[in-house]
């Protein structure tokens, strides 16, 4: 171990080397029930290149490395080693903002950016980036993209990976590639700028699409090392309704037409309990706030940009407002207890350092998928008679559904808060989130994000893509010490 040290400090620095038993502690386990393991280092990389030594030295010492950009806390498993003896390469350092493009509204940054380091950068320039719901404030831009969480406007959402376009990455074997139309220049992006090249397009290069092998991947591909992300206008105007309801389905056709003619920008359903916990942080009153909310509550936001920005809000207003009532639904700016700056706050700032799935009780079992909105009701049924086998109280479940890819998905979200100091209640979560993730797989939720246990239920459902995905691994990374028990490897 003596010497492995001496070997990585002489890549990143002694300071950037950590051994200390609370720094392994904490990179050790996370909020999600996987089994604890603790790393042997914590590295820090200042940049592509010591990435790219590391991984080189990992090769060659055969020492399996776990790549992280977020603070804590994390919360499925992906951070925590599988392997013995695994270094946790902490990319948090790497805080580069390289580039805004106003021109192509592309940004490119590295992997230690936050979204709350970014906006500020961003609103100089009069832009923006597409976020998820209340990211919190230490969460990584890059990771959060590469692992595909949802993000709130869904007529901008081309694609799941959406706004990520482009990535440098260096592979397992110690490889640099670029992805998307960087891959088709030089491999350095101040000599592609130079050219005219602004890192739009993610397809490529070529005929090929590597980014797709980066995202969703947990690590255990490569390291990426920058990314370019595709950027909106900040609206000159905007606002923001509920459209309320007792019944999920009631709300079911209006989400469809709305998503479908592209009216408005940020789109989501809360349940009471949600919507309770996102805008009152303290337990006693977020339960008495959900009392006086409705079941259910689309939440739609409206905006104007740069051309004629009143006029467009005032005609998506009247459009909005037709639609409303063509579907026999109500339409409210706020209930008591939540405004419309709430929601405001909720889809523009973070969560801080606490996330709101913690606040109820200090631990959240999350479970969440992929599906079609039609057949959302069903398997929050199936959710929902799994917690009665175990007397989970209903109320207490926050779920959030976001349209993804212009309403083609939809992800939709389970929180079953339990206290982390009572076995019991450890254990229920525990019981709920496997007899419920192995339900609504056989009832044809898409686990799309296969995090611990849901790999087994995905892959061994899917023999030959799973080989597939084990020939690429063996490409890209042929010793195996990306992330290696993670996915199917």
């Amino acid at each position: 171990m003596e010497t492995k040290r001496r070997q990585l400090a002489a890549i990143v620095g002694e300071d950037n080397v950590l051994d200390d038993p609370k720094t392994l502690e904490e990179f050790s386990s996370d909020e999600s029930l996987c089994e604890p393991l603790r790393p042997w280092f914590v590295v820090k990389p200042a940049n592509e290149s010591e990435v790219q030594a590391l991984v080189k030295w990992a090769n060659a010492t055969a020492t399996p490395l776990v790549p992280v950009s977020s603070g804590a806390p994390h919360f499925y498993g992906d951070t925590v080693p599988t392997a013995t003896e695994a270094v946790i390469v902490d990319l948090s350092r790497m805080k580069a903002i390289k580039r805004i493009d106003r021109r192509n509204r592309i940004a490119v940054i590295e992997p230690g950016v936050t979204y709350s380091e970014l906006a500020p950068a961003l609103a100089k320039e009069g832009l923006r980036i597409p976020r998820p719901l209340a990211p919190r404030a230490n969460k990584s831009v890059v990771a959060s993209l590469l692992e595909r969480q949802p993000t709130t406007i869904p007529r901008l959402n081309f694609s799941l990976p959406e706004p990520l376009r482009n990535c440098g990455v260096v592979w397992g074997s110690g490889e640099l590639a670029f992805t998307g139309e960087a891959g088709n220049g030089p491999l350095n992006l101040e000599a592609q700028w130079q050219r005219g090249l602004a890192q739009v397009d993610g397809k490529g290069p070529l005929a090929t699409d590597l980014m797709r092998l980066v995202t969703g991947a947990q690590g255990s591909m490569g390291i990426v090392v920058w990314a370019s992300i595709k950027l909106e206008l900040i609206p000159a105007v905007r606002s923001s309704f509920f459209v309320p309801n007792a019944e999920l389905s009631g709300l079911v056709d209006f989400i469809y037409k709305l998503t479908k003619v592209r009216l408005g920008d940020e789109t989501l359903l809360l349940n009471r309990a949600k919507l309770a916990g996102l805008v009152e942080p303290q337990p006693a009153a977020a339960r008495k706030l959900r009392e006086a909310l409705p079941e259910w509550v689309a939440l739609v936001g409206l905006a104007g940009t740069a051309l004629l920005p009143e006029e467009r809000l005032k005609e998506q207003e009247k459009e909005f407002r037709a639609l409303v009532q063509e579907f026999r639904l109500t339409l409210c700016g706020g209930f008591a207890g939540v405004s419309r700056a709430d929601v405001v706050r909720l889809i523009d700032g973070d969560a801080g350092d606490h996330p709101p799935t913690l606040a109820a009780k200090g631990a959240s079992q999350d479970i969440f998928f992929l599906t079609t909105l039609d057949k959302a009701s069903g398997l929050i049924e199936t959710v929902r008679s799994v917690a009665a086998r175990f007397d989970y109280p209903w109320p207490d479940v926050g779920i959030y559904i976001q349209p993804q890819h212009q309403g083609v998905a939809h992800h939709v979200e389970f929180n079953f808060p339990y206290d982390p100091d009572d076995a019991k209640e450890v254990a229920r979560a525990r019981d709920i989130y496997l007899e419920a993730s192995a339900e609504l797989v056989d009832q044809g939720a898409y686990f799309s994000r296969p995090y611990g246990y849901w790999s087994e239920l995905v892959y061994q459902r899917d023999a030959s893509s799973t080989e597939i995905l084990r020939t690429v691994k063996q490409i890209v990374d042929p010793a195996n010490i990306m992330n290696p028990g993670k996915l199917c490897f």
